[in-house]
């Protein structure tokens, strides 16, 4: 168990490692100058001397080996991911102070999708081929077509223009939070009704399960003792990806309904070319997606007991 943990904090580090290459890299490549952009965004002047001590003072000129190893030095040892042009502070700062929200909605989005998603997509295999399977289906068919910020559009307008039942936009309630949580969690809920559905069909129709009712098991029993663990598995791994991918998906959402979020930073941030703090939100959603499927790892083996013998042996 230790090992395998060993292996993949050492693919962490490689991962992390080559994400703040390209990162840095790109936004190095990109063809404006940073420098050009703070002077716009203050309404200074372009004179070549405010442009030389502005280049001085963030570091600009210099070779880019030079720039990226004084970056990560920053990165590493301090979590300094410089300073945002947009907001005037350093990035960590501005990250420290929006990211919570985003863990938040992305939280409370993911409970609500389990929460939606396993008992319909259990229920779905169990009626397989009944009235519950087909109108199942033909929903979860619907919410997987709709695009999440069509959707959340039709909220705004339904529930809070129409009805005035909930806010518009915003986080600091806890009614904020329900518009942009079923935002999120409706469309994952539908993708997964049909995956735990498939997956509960294919396990069903083993050999094991028609023992299991020759030595007289009950029906429920059988669903979650047996199938259910077994299934599980296979989940459990898109289930991680989700999760990480929700951090990097509440942007579109957070605009729509002015979360005040990393996602709605980093769109303003690309707005603005402020290019520091776009290097910040990557690095940062990098580094909890790896954690999130190093978790996801380690959950394997509690889940299956096969695997956890394995890496007893080894």
């Amino acid at each position: 168990m230790s090992k395998m943990i060993r292996k993949r904090l050492v693919s962490l580090v490689i991962i992390l490692f080559g994400l703040s290459v390209l990162t840095f890299g790109l936004t190095y490549l990109l063809p404006s100058d940073p420098v050009e952009e703070l002077i716009t965004s203050m309404g200074g002047s372009h004179d070549p001397e405010t442009i030389a001590k502005l280049e001085e003072q963030y570091g600009t000129s210099r070779p880019f080996f030079v720039q990226y190893a004084d970056w990560i030095k920053g990165v590493v040892f301090h979590g300094d991911f410089g300073v945002s042009v947009k907001y005037n502070k350093p990035v960590k700062e501005v990250i420290a102070q929006k990211l919570p929200n985003t863990v938040k909605l992305a939280c409370t989005s993911f409970l609500t999708m389990i929460l939606i998603s396993f008992p319909l997509g259990i229920l779905s295999a169990i009626y397989k081929d009944r009235i519950a399977d087909y109108i199942i289906r033909f929903l979860s068919f619907i919410g997987v077509s709709m695009p999440s910020f069509w959707f959340g559009m039709l909220m705004i307008w339904i529930f809070a223009v129409r009805c005035g039942w909930l806010p518009v936009a915003g986080s600091s309630s806890w009614k904020h939070v329900i518009m942009p949580t079923l935002t999120l969690a409706v469309g994952m809920s539908c993708y997964y009704i049909r995956r735990i559905r498939a997956v509960m069909v294919e396990q069903l129709s083993e050999e094991y399960i028609t023992g299991c009712r020759s030595r007289g098991i009950g029906r429920l029993k059988i669903i979650f003792c047996h199938v259910l663990p077994n299934s599980l598995l296979a989940v459990v791994t898109m289930l991680g990806m989700s999760f990480g991918g929700l951090l990097g998906g509440t942007m579109i959402v957070e605009t729509v309904f002015s979360w005040n979020g990393i996602g709605q930073v980093c769109t303003t941030a690309i707005s603005a070319r402020d290019y520091s703090l776009i290097q910040g939100y990557t690095m940062w959603m990098g580094f909890i997606y790896v954690i999130v499927n190093l978790l996801v790892d380690i959950s394997y083996s509690f889940i299956d007991p096969r695997i956890r013998r394995g890496m007893a042996q080894k």
